[in-house]
């Protein structure tokens, strides 16, 4: 038992509590006093130590060139708000000579955000202790413009593992993890967050200084540390030893090499790696954005979709890098591929709840359907008892004693049952299917091309040189190739967009050719309905019936039809486009990255479809289970040509493997 201070002070001492603190007090501040005066005698070990870091400091100095003070440290602001929230790009960002249009679409972007925040409920409940690195909220319910996202179910991330969150387009896939982003959910506030939106704003900053910035630990330490190294005071030489440390601490002296050798990942020679961000595409600037993204290595990554805009190249070295994140990272992506290489564990957002697997998406499918058999004999086995029950009770509840004594405990039972709660029935999953018209033959050859060069400036590099082939309706062809090799380029000739330098192009006069490229469902009229849309794109359709109907087939219905478009997810956008497209009834499909934003149900409805079409088809895309399904041919795009690949797309994605491993090997930091 424990005696109180004040009654030991007035044993020990003879006075009070309040007397006592005021002795121990003055006795504390004395000893501070002596602490402060006195002279301590370093050690001969402190003396050396001092002096080699002072020396450290010295060599450093010498190292590193000067820098504009003013500069780093507006770099080092703005990397702290990126770091807040990684779709965060200030305005001052924006200082390039960009166009009107890119202004325009990211003040919309920036709009749709904004909107889409707005539109957003969330309630949740902290189910872990405060200091604990994993994540957890119970009675998790979000809701978007008024309808049901998710509604009292559980949020469970634990540290060291890789989820892959997937669902149904629609589902809310896109919304938890916004609201993880912005911390709309309750989340521990020591716990940093990365969720990965859109591309990098165009700025005057070069791509690999656009990716060092986003490190606001090391550009604060290295601007201080440049601040201190002009102050000969001792006690400031004493805190740029410190500072050093913690950069030591951080491999900041790697910092370049690291970011470099992430962009090199992602596709970046090492002279786009000095090229100014307003100078890249959207898609590359996205990938700038990825990039930063794996730099900064936060305790919550979240990816929305990070393979889209990457090549097959880029996604093979990705799905690499991610197998080592040691965190927390939840990835949305539409390939079976990539959460087969990089998941440890999938998240499934299905009917407003999140249900839990181990293992990758294989090992989800298998126990999904082991589950939904097991519900449906045990909801099967529970009607049959419950009606087999209800006719006892009906038959001879009102006849003998013994009878009418054996239907009570039979309804007794059938109440016992209810309580404890039912099964619940197994609903099938909701089946899309994609429809392309039939376009109708017209005689060979479709397209010829002939003897084609191309460039895009007369002082630019070739990207093609004497191209040579043809194409039919029973083309079915899948473009790979490194970064910049030319293949959507490829797609933009052979639909006229651009015109060759040398050579030419024969297009048969009835060809009809529809491109799908990732930018069309950007060019939606975001406040138009799917409906409203294709109305007014197709006036010779009058019946308002009959357009829901053509827009049904490609996986919109009720409400999706009628709201606004801006409400839609990415991937319902997708199908508005795919419903215009096809409904022009082209001969020719030329399809570039067509899986971006879809879920898997949807591919495979695509994939189908493209089976079914009479036409030819030409793709471009990352995803190597869509160009398995519907690809009989795959052509390499290298080296200013195009060459048949002797295989099929595995043994092409291997051949990569290989590659980009040993040159991940050469080109990690040391």
């Amino acid at each position: 038992r424990t005696t109180p201070l004040s009654a030991l002070l007035s044993l020990e001492y003879g006075f009070g509590f309040n007397t006592g603190l005021s002795i121990i007090r003055k006795q504390v501040n004395n000893v501070l006093k002596f602490a402060e005066t006195k002279e301590v005698m370093p050690s001969d070990a402190k003396k050396k130590r001092d002096a080699k870091k002072k020396e450290a400091v010295k060599s450093r100095n010498q190292q590193q060139p000067k820098k504009n003070t003013a500069k780093n440290a507006a770099n080092g602001d703005a990397a702290a708000d990126v770091i807040e929230n990684g779709d965060a790009q200030g305005d001052n960002l924006l200082n390039g000579n960009i166009s009107e249009a890119e202004r325009e679409l990211i003040r919309r972007l920036e709009e749709d955000v904004r909107l889409n925040a707005a539109a957003r409920a969330c309630t949740g409940v902290l189910g872990v202790h405060p200091r604990s690195r994993d994540v957890k909220i119970d009675n998790l319910s979000i809701t978007f413009h008024g309808v049901e996202i998710l509604v009292d179910t559980r949020l469970e991330l634990n540290c060291g593992q890789r989820y892959g969150l997937i669902g149904l387009n629609g589902s809310g896939k896109s919304t938890l993890l916004s609201a993880l982003g912005r911390r709309e959910v309750p989340i521990q506030s020591q716990l940093d967050i990365y969720h990965l939106t859109r591309e990098i704003a165009p700025s005057e900053k070069t791509a690999l200084q656009a990716v060092l910035e986003v490190d606001s630990e090391r550009n604060r330490l290295e601007k201080l540390a440049e601040e201190l190294a002009h102050i000969e005071d001792d006690d400031a030489q004493e805190q740029l030893l410190d500072v050093y440390e913690r950069l030591e601490d951080i491999c900041a002296d790697v910092a370049e090499m690291k970011a470099a050798y992430i962009l090199h990942g992602l596709g970046f020679t090492p002279a786009m790696q000095q090229k100014k961000c307003k100078d890249f595409s959207g898609g590359w600037r996205m990938r700038i954005a990825l990039a930063r993204a794996l730099y900064v290595r936060p305790h919550v990554l979240l990816l929305d979709e990070p393979t889209n805009h990457l090549d097959l190249d880029a996604c093979v070295w990705l799905e690499e890098e991610l197998k080592t994140y040691k965190r927390i990272l939840v990835i949305i992506s539409h390939s079976q591929d990539f959460l087969n290489g990089v998941c440890t564990n999938i998240i499934h957002l299905d009917n407003k709840k999140l249900k839990y697997y181990g293992g990758n998406y294989d090992a989800f499918v298998k126990t999904r359907i082991e589950l939904l058999e097991n519900q449906m004999k045990r909801y099967n086995w529970e009607q049959s008892q419950i009606a087999h029950m209800k006719n006892y009770i009906a038959r001879f509840g009102h006849g003998s004693a013994k009878l009418a004594r054996q239907a009570q405990s039979k309804e007794k039972t059938l109440g016992k049952m209810v309580a404890a709660g039912l099964t619940e029935k197994v609903i099938a999953d909701k089946t899309v299917q994609f429809y392309f018209p039939s376009c109708g033959p017209i005689p060979p050859p479709v397209i010829m091309v002939q003897n084609v060069s191309f460039r895009y400036s007369d002082d630019g590099p070739w990207i093609y040189k004497d191209l040579e082939f043809g194409i039919d309706l029973d083309t079915r062809v899948a473009l790979v190739g490194p970064n910049g090799a030319g293949k959507s380029t490829l797609l933009k000739l052979l639909c006229g967009e651009l015109v060759p330098n040398d050579g030419l192009i024969r297009t048969h006069s009835h060809l009809k050719i529809a491109r799908y490229h990732q930018h069309l469902s950007e060019q939606l009229n975001l406040n138009m309905s799917a409906l409203e849309y294709m109305m007014s794109s197709f006036p010779e359709v009058k019946e308002k019936e009959e357009m829901r109907k053509i827009i049904g087939r490609y996986g919109l219905t009720g409400r999706q039809q009628i709201c606004p478009i801006r409400q839609l997810s990415d991937g319902q956008r997708c199908r508005v486009v795919f419903a215009w497209l096809a409904w022009q009834v082209p001969h020719l499909l030329l399809l570039d990255e067509p899986t971006n934003h879809l879920d898997m149900e949807t591919i495979d409805a695509l994939a189908e479809a493209i089976a079914e079409f009479d036409g030819g088809m030409v793709l471009v895309s990352h995803d190597f289970r869509l160009i398995s399904r519907v690809a009989e041919e795959i052509w390499v795009c290298e080296n200013q040509t195009v060459t048949k690949w002797k295989g099929d797309i595995l043994s092409y994605k291997e051949h990569l493997r290989k590659r980009v491993m040993a040159d991940a090997q050469n080109n990690r930091p040391k």
